[in-house]
């Protein structure tokens, strides 16, 4: 059982800012949820060894959940550790955390709606950071791509740097260029696709890398300009996905049950 669901209440937080306590204990089947999403990520080919998946903490806004630091495909419930938004962890028991934790915490700071972030190295996506083609929505499960897709380069604001967002002011940054999308590519690293559930990031991220793909192809044809999603028809049929994508969510996590006992 996940150390989450002994989680004490609330408590003011501890001087300088740090998390003193917990935002209070979090139901088994979500802390399970968030372990088999990262499991999910992996099985799809949207990360490896690397990359992570946030959820928002049901009940206290101004806290996340995240594994430890270990390769997605290895997650279990019992890897989940409570962060504030500051990206300071609240009950890490001797357990690692990734560098890039601040890529979460300030998205959620900035941006209340989203619930759930998925960071990713996701080698179709890669390129449309490195050059000046902007990706677009080819078919309709991807439909969130239509309202457009900003690229993050570190160096505008930070200069030559190891290229990881390892701090607040790069988080800061990168939930800036942000904005209100629901993705964001990182010029020669990766991406962040964010939802208004766990599941909704889960399938965005898949279908950004699906869509990245399917764009190389369409481009590879050179036969004139693409018939891509607008931004209304993106919209349109990315209500209906919100719905409709639980119906993958609902295969991957029944795979996931399939290969543990959570």
């Amino acid at each position: 059982m996940s150390k989450l669901n002994h989680a004490s209440p609330a408590r003011p937080r501890a001087p300088g800012g740090r998390a003193s306590e917990s935002g209070g204990p979090v139901a088994a089947g979500r802390i399970e949820d968030l372990a088999a999403a990262s499991r999910i990520l992996a099985a799809q080919g949207v990360v490896d060894g690397f990359g992570h998946v946030s959820m928002r903490h049901p009940s206290a806004p101004d806290r996340y959940l995240m594994a430890r630091s270990i390769a997605p495909a290895l997650v279990t419930p019992d890897d989940i550790i409570e962060y504030d938004l500051d990206s300071n962890p609240c009950n890490t028991d001797g357990r690692g955390s990734f560098i890039e934790r601040f890529i979460h915490g300030e998205i959620y700071k900035a941006r209340a709606d989203i619930m759930s972030i998925v960071h990713s190295h996701s080698p179709s996506v890669i390129p449309f950071g490195l050059v000046g083609v902007p990706m677009q929505a080819m078919f309709h499960n991807a439909a969130f791509i239509a309202a457009g897709v900003p690229v993050f380069d570190i160096r505008d604001k930070f200069g030559a740097t190891d290229m990881l967002v390892r701090d607040a002011p790069k988080g800061v940054a990168l939930a800036k260029v942000m904005g209100d999308k629901d993705v964001v590519l990182m010029r020669a690293h990766g991406a962040v696709a964010c939802g208004p559930t766990l599941q909704a990031a889960v399938f965005r991220a898949v279908y950004t890398e699906v869509n990245a793909r399917i764009q190389h192809w369409t481009a590879a044809l050179g036969r004139g300009a693409m018939a891509a999603l607008d931004k209304e028809e993106g919209r349109l049929a990315d209500a209906v996905n919100q719905t409709a994508g639980m119906r993958a969510w609902e295969l991957w996590r029944s795979q996931v049950r399939s290969q543990v006992n959570w």
